[in-house]
């Protein structure tokens, strides 16, 4: 079952969040969405009563391995689309909004396609820059 993308975008909100040292929380989440606070603690019921976090008896939030192998998978999605576009001249902010909205949509298919493609591409450039250096 796919996850629906507002649900993604939650699971990767918390794995970014809890990636800067600190312990998440829903004010935390409504804060970097700029989302209600009764949205974001309906989403955290959901999540939580789908397995995809977990809470504790002060509010925090952690990812179940169930959350945080999709919170990883459209990190790395949107973090390798927005660079993907940013090198190509897009703009940083226009790239990192489109990044948001490709991750979701596109295939696992056409993202292992894209990802391949970028790692030769970069694998190539380093054996370039690697060459001069000698």
């Amino acid at each position: 079952m796919k996850l629906q993308e507002s649900a993604e975008n939650y699971l990767e909100t918390i794995f970014v969040l809890s990636h800067r040292g600190k312990q998440v929380r829903s004010i935390d989440i409504a804060n970097q969405l700029d989302y209600s606070k009764p949205s974001v603690s309906i989403a955290m019921k959901n999540l939580r009563t789908q397995g995809y976090i977990d809470t504790d008896q002060d509010g925090y939030i952690t990812l179940t391995m169930k959350g945080l192998k999709i919170a990883k998978s459209m990190y790395e999605r949107h973090t390798l689309i927005a660079d993907w576009l940013i090198f190509l001249g897009v703009d940083k902010d226009i790239a990192v909004g489109d990044a948001c909205k490709m991750e979701h949509d596109m295939s696992e298919e056409s993202f292992m396609a894209i990802k391949k493609h970028i790692e030769g591409w970069k694998h190539m450039i380093y054996k370039q820059k690697k060459g001069r250096d000698v």
